[in-house]
């Protein structure tokens, strides 16, 4: 039985802050979910999709009472734009949770594939009690600026926290799931755990060519949907048509990706006996549709640019006050990161701060990887921590003006 809504005033601000980050969390979640084979994470992915309708219902009440005149109404057109695309992306996020209450349990193999070969990694560990994790709070391990690595939930014994804040004290024997960059993941594990972090295998061995192609294309366009959410806030938040034409490119190549990975599926359900058999490829094709929906969701976002919308002031104030903030940070000539390779500098492992692009006076390089050299002028587009932004913006500042 579906409750009823009852409004309760909130700036339109906040609302657009929260389904930001709820939204963005559920996708976190939801693969977590599917990859982990947890039913309490799926269980509360479908809690939080309940909770952005509730949001959505709010937010359009909040702006049918803030609009009296035309040019007002216009400019909030913007926000409802941005709040539809991002309740799309829950909507998507439920739909890879009940994957995994619908029984569909991946094989260690494509859940291998698909964490090492994600530009982001996810990853379960336990709390040993000799931890310095132990007895501490998030906010002071400072996680993200030290190992690059989020924690996005924790196990408590029978009991769940979800969306763990700076305040979310560390107790041990918890479990902690989270994400990161894969360089960041051995030094998380090991300071959780106290052991070494078993060194990933290099050749995953399965059975069929064409699954084995499919498994490529979902890496890929989970990799490319991700970017496509973080490349679409950044082209409102500082209106830039390059980006948000970006966003359209990544939206058309995961089409072209979905087509091809129906084929490849396609051809490995030849080899299939079963029912059995046939769920980790129904599996593969709901990845798939999911993260078309979200990409075409991120390109919902960037199209208010592209269409030249009116946008309203909060739109920016919320998106830099989300969990996970934006950030435009110029190198200096002369700085730390000055002629080095993103690598060299081990920039989103030092500073938690994801580099989602770089513009070369009217070049654009986006996603860069850790062989991208970056030069005085350059300029960043990276979102992650406001600890890491500070030290990014340090990083990317000239050596005797850090002194």
């Amino acid at each position: 039985m579906v409750s009823e809504v009852k409004y309760e005033p909130q700036t339109t601000k906040d609302l657009l802050r929260e389904m930001k980050d709820i939204s963005e969390m559920m996708v976190d979640l939801a693969y977590s979910a599917l990859l982990f084979n947890n039913e309490d994470i799926a269980e509360e992915v479908l809690k939080l999709e309940d909770k952005m309708d509730e949001l959505l219902h709010k937010i359009r009440i909040s702006c049918i009472l803030a609009g009296r005149r035309v040019d007002e109404a216009q400019e909030l057109s913007g926000i409802l734009k941005i709040a539809s695309a991002a309740e799309n992306i829950s909507n998507a996020a439920g739909d890879i949770a009940k994957l995994t209450l619908k029984g569909y349990k991946l094989p260690k193999e494509i859940v291998r594939t698909i964490i090492f070969e994600s530009e982001e990694t996810l990853t379960k560990v336990r709390v040993d009690p000799s931890s310095p994790f132990a007895g501490k709070t998030l906010g002071e391990l400072n996680l993200a600026t030290e190992t690059g690595m989020t924690v996005i939930a924790i196990r408590r014994g029978f009991d769940w926290i979800f969306s763990p804040d700076k305040h979310t004290k560390i107790l041990k024997g918890d479990v902690l799931f989270a994400r990161g960059l894969e360089e960041g993941l051995p030094v998380f594990f090991e300071l959780a755990t106290g052991k070494k972090c078993k060194a990933r295998e290099t050749e995953i061995e399965i059975s069929l060519d064409d699954l084995d192609r499919s498994l490529d294309i979902i890496v890929d366009m989970k990799n490319l949907m991700e970017l496509a959410i973080g490349l679409a806030y950044s082209s409102v938040l500082f209106y830039n048509e390059d980006i948000a034409l970006e966003v359209k490119f990544i939206e058309e190549q995961i089409d072209e990706m979905r087509f091809n990975l129906h084929y490849w599926v396609l051809e490995a359900a030849k080899h299939s006996q079963s029912y059995e058999d046939m769920k980790p490829l129904m599996a593969l094709l709901e990845l798939a549709h999911s993260s078309e929906v979200i990409s075409d969701s991120a390109f919902e976002i960037a199209e208010i640019v592209l269409k030249k919308l009116q946008l309203h002031p909060i739109l920016s104030y919320a998106i830099r006050e989300s969990d996970e903030v934006i950030t435009k940070v110029k190198v200096e000539k002369g700085s730390q990161l000055d002629g080095k390779t993103l690598g060299e500098q081990k920039v989103e492992t030092e500073t938690g701060m994801f580099i989602m692009a770089v513009r070369r006076k009217d070049r654009w390089i986006y996603n860069p990887t850790a062989e991208t050299r970056v030069f005085g002028g350059d300029l960043l587009i990276a979102r992650g921590t406001r600890t890491g932004e500070e030290l990014l913006i340090k990083m990317c500042s000239r050596l005797e003006d850090t002194n």
